[in-house]
Order: structure tokens, then C-alpha cells, then sequence
């Protein structure tokens, strides 16, 4: 009988727990006997996924949805049990507003996937200049352009809307993703349908419209329309939870950072802070770009490289709690983004309670600020008074709150956010070529190819599958040494 082939899983993070779960899963199907050993450095797993639950509020510290557009992250739910349990945003209060010179203003219904698609609703908003729409109407009438190679988003909005329209309508909706700047991001690695639209209908407002005029009418459960956006009713941590509840058999180690990964004789040897040495047979370094760049400097200098040239935002997010009789204004929406023109720290501002009612008790209001965005550096040396009296303001100054907040929670998220820019997608051909020198080595996470929930699960997901098949075609009659050796 063949000895079980071990598996080190560096991260873990919604990515790291998925390739762990699914090589788990997949290799009881194969028949495959497998170990599996997860490390995370922090002393808790999920990540960016940070929920707590307190006094009847649902306060996320990171992400706080989901799209089910994206079909793997809502394949998992359903998977572990968990569908029952998701819970859609608001469709009364779908309204979202945009600052512009201080003021809330209505952002128009005629966006489909952030670019025109209506036009009575674009002609009618007011956050857009005459000549602005007249521009953008010339979208409609100009050729596409057929030189091949990729642009920024700024660059390629600006050539086909005009560039008030990118300042005061995409560059903000895409902050909301990337926390970026659109000028340097790749649009072939964040938006690359635009760029389709363009060439498949001669025009992106005209591929929009024919985007939204191909959608069917939207499922219903319980009677309601389902929602793009999704998450468990108790907060994502739920999904972390129910994560952990299945990786039965597995090693799971918190506060454990692997150091560096080695090759070894019959694989890879992971070295970890606290002086062990894990031989394994096949690696997945579900970890940020720096750091995965830190731990294969030995194994594989220009892999190393190349992941060390992702760049990365800091960001943080503030929590608020009031009395809803202590609320100037009704939260009337999901809320609101600003425009990097506007300036200052925070990037939007989500109104927790409106988009997710179950999130705080009868009677009462949770507001989320977000502060920091590439370009704006934001300093998380600042303390946590600091950070909650930026939010405080930001409240004061938009809503009109000056009431103090009956609960607050500030999460810091140094270099959180990987920045997709322009040569992004040369940097992820360079890394699999290098990979491809590495059998049983895989990479997951943000940095690749998404950086939501969904695009996490799915990169952990392909991770696994890689390493499996590298493993399938070797056989473990006898493990060269024991799993654990001491430096």
C-alpha cells in the first residue's frame, strides 16, 4: 500500500482553505491517499474575510459580499450546505449616489457593467456636464480601434466616453473593486469585456445594451428577486467556518508562517518560523505576491521576481453604529463612492444596514467607510482614533452625523489590494512558464486573476486541480523520511 502523498498549503485565506478542502475532496474521489498540512501565520484563519458578530450587529472588517454572477464562491455555498443561509441586498433600496463637490447626487440608472447603456437616464443625471454628454453620445459613432495590445481603463474610457465620464462615473465604481487607479490598470486584466464590446458590436454602449436586453428576468426565492450580490445571513465568516468543518484529517496550524520553500530530492521542503522542516510532495502558496515572492527567492529567483513587481494598496474600513433616531438624513440607498477628483481619504461609503437589514438590530443604523486607494497613500502607522475620526468626519461632512457612534471597529489592510496594471497580463505568462519548471508547485490567490471572493475560491480551486494531477501520475510507495525534521 503506497504511503500518502503530503501536501503543504501556505495561506490561509479563503484561497488557501479552498485548495485545501478541494484537494481533500477530490482526492477521496481519486482514491487518492493524501495528507494535507494548511499554515497561516495570523492567529485566525479567513483572511480578509474578518466578521464579528456583537450586540446583534454583523460588522465585516474586509469584503462584505459576494456576486453570484461569478458562479464558483455561490457552487461553494451550495456545496457546503449554505444556500439556505445567503441572504441577498436590499431591492428597495437599491439607489446609489455619487459625491460631486460635496454633494450627493443620484448615480443614473442607464449603467450595464459600469458603462451606458440607456440613454434617457445618462441625458437626465446631473453629474455630467453638456459637453460631457454630447461626448459620451459620440461614443455610438466612433470606429473601434484595431490596433491590438492592451490600454488602461482610463485611457480606453476616456477615448470612447470622454473623459467626465470616467472621473465621475467608472473611475469610481471601479475604485470600489480595486481600490486602484485606473490610469494604470490593465484593462485586459480587470475589464476585458469592454474591449470585446467594442470589437464584436463597434461601439461598448451598444455591446452593453445588448448585454442587458439578453438577461432573463431574475429567479425568485421566497417570492423576491435574487440578488447579484450575496452573502450568509451571520456574515462570510461562515463560509470560513463551514471550510474548517470539513477539512477533517487535516493539519491545520494558525501562527505558523512557513519561512521559505526548498527543493528537495522527491519534492519540497517548507521551512517555518518556529524551526521545522516540512517535507511535502507538492506546495500551494495561497499567499499575497510579496509574500510567496519571499518564500520561492530560493527556490526559483525569477519566479520570485516577477510576483515581487505585483503592486498593492493599504486600505482600511471603519464601522459605525447609531441610533437610527440619531440619523440626520434617511439612509435611502446602499450608499455612496467618491470620485478620486473630489479628493481626501475615503474612497465610499456603504450603509450597511440599508443594504443588508439583517446586519443590525431594529432601531438601529451600521455604516461602513472605506479610506485609502492607490495614489492616496493612506498611513495605517495613523491610530485607530485617527482612522475612526476620518470616518467620523467624512459622516459629518456627507450626512450630515454628529452624533456619537454607539459602536465602532476599524480594520487595517496593509498592502491588501493587488493592483492588476498595465503588463499584468505579460507578468502572469512569465509566472506560469515558471511554474510550469516546478512540478507540484501552484500559486493562489488575489494577485492572479480576481480579487473577489469568487476569483479567490476559483484560483484555490485550480491550485488544487493542478497539484492533483501533477500527484496522479506519481506513486508513493515509500515516503523518502519522516514528515518533520528540526533545523
Amino acid at each position: 500500500m503506497s504511503a500518502p502523498a503530503h501536501v503543504v498549503v501556505v495561506g490561509g485565506g479563503i484561497a488557501g482553505l479552498t485548495a485545501a478542502y478541494t484537494l481533500q475532496k477530490d482526492a477521496r474521489a481519486q482514491g487518492l491517499p493524501l495528507r494535507i498540512t494548511l499554515l497561516e501565520e495570523r492567529d485566525r484563519w479567513g483572511g480578509k474575510i474578518l466578521t464579528e458578530r456583537v450586540d446583534g450587529f454583523v460588522i465585516e472588517g474586509g469584503p462584505d459580499t459576494f456576486v453570484s454572477t461569478k458562479p464558483w464562491a455561490l457552487a461553494l455555498c451550495r456545496e457546503l450546505g449554505l444556500e439556505g443561509r445567503l441572504e441577498g441586498t436590499d431591492p428597495q433600496r437599491r439607489k446609489v449616489f455619487v459625491v460631486q463637490r460635496g454633494r450627493l447626487v443620484p448615480m443614473p440608472e442607464g449603467l450595464a457593467m459600469m458603462v451606458p447603456a440607456r440613454v434617457g437616464p445618462m441625458l437626465r443625471t446631473r453629474l455630467l456636464s453638456p459637453p460631457a454628454k454630447a461626448r459620451m453620445a459620440l461614443e455610438l459613432f466612433l470606429p473601434p480601434r484595431r490596433q491590438v495590445g492592451d490600454e488602461s481603463l482610463g485611457a480606453f474610457i476616456t477615448r470612447r466616453f470622454g473623459r467626465q465620464l470616467y472621473e465621475r462615473l467608472v473611475e469610481p465604481l471601479m475604485s470600489g473593486i480595486y481600490a486602484g487607479d485606473g490610469d494604470r490598470l490593465s484593462l485586459q486584466s480587470t475589464f476585458p469585456y469592454l474591449r470585446s464590446w467594442e470589437l464584436e458590436h463597434g461601439s461598448v454602449a451598444r455591446g452593453a445594451l445588448a448585454i442587458s436586453r439578453r438577461r432573463t428576468a431574475p429567479a425568485k426565492d421566497n417570492g423576491r428577486p435574487s440578488s447579484v450580490f450575496l452573502t450568509p445571513r451571520s456574515g462570510l465568516q461562515e463560509i470560513v467556518e463551514a471550510l474548517l468543518s470539513r477539512l477533517e484529517g487535516a493539519d491545520l496550524r494558525l501562527a505558523v508562517a512557513a519561512r521559505r520553500v526548498l527543493a528537495d530530492r522527491l519534492g519540497y521542503r517548507v521551512e517555518t518560523t518556529r524551526g521545522e522542516v516540512l517535507l511535502a510532495d507538492a506546495v500551494v502558496v495561497a499567499a499575497p505576491a510579496f509574500a510567496g515572492a519571499r518564500l520561492l527567492r530560493d527556490l526559483d529567483s525569477e519566479l520570485a521576481t516577477l510576483l515581487e513587481g505585483i503592486e498593492y494598496a493599504s486600505t482600511a474600513t471603519v464601522s459605525l453604529a447609531y441610533r437610527q433616531a440619531d440619523l440626520p438624513r434617511p439612509l435611502d440607498g446602499h450608499g455612496y463612492v467618491i470620485p478620486r477628483v473630489e479628493g481626501g481619504a475615503a474612497l465610499a461609503c456603504t450603509w450597511t444596514s440599508s443594504k443588508f437589514p439583517h446586519r443590525a438590530p431594529q432601531g438601529y443604523a451600521l455604516i461602513r467607510v472605506f479610506l485609502g486607494r492607490a495614489g492616496q497613500s493612506l498611513d495605517l502607522s495613523t491610530p485607530n482614533a485617527k482612522l475612526v475620526s476620518m470616518a467620523q468626519e467624512e459622516l459629518r461632512l456627507r450626512l450630515g452625523i454628529v452624533a456619537r457612534p454607539i459602536l465602532v471597529r476599524a480594520s487595517r489592510w496593509p498592502r491588501a489590494m493587488p493592483q492588476y496594471n498595465l503588463g499584468h497580463p505579460q507578468r502572469l505568462a512569465a509566472i506560469e512558464q515558471r511554474l510550469a519548471l516546478h512540478q507540484g508547485l501552484a500559486l493562489a490567490g488575489a494577485a492572479l486573476r480576481g480579487v473577489g471572493i469568487p476569483d479567490c475560491i476559483h484560483s484555490g480551486q485550480l491550485a488544487a486541480k493542478r497539484v492533483l494531477e501533477n500527484l496522479s501520475h506519481v506513486r508513493h510507495d515509500l515516503h523518502p523520511m519522516d514528515e518533520v525534521t528540526t533545523l
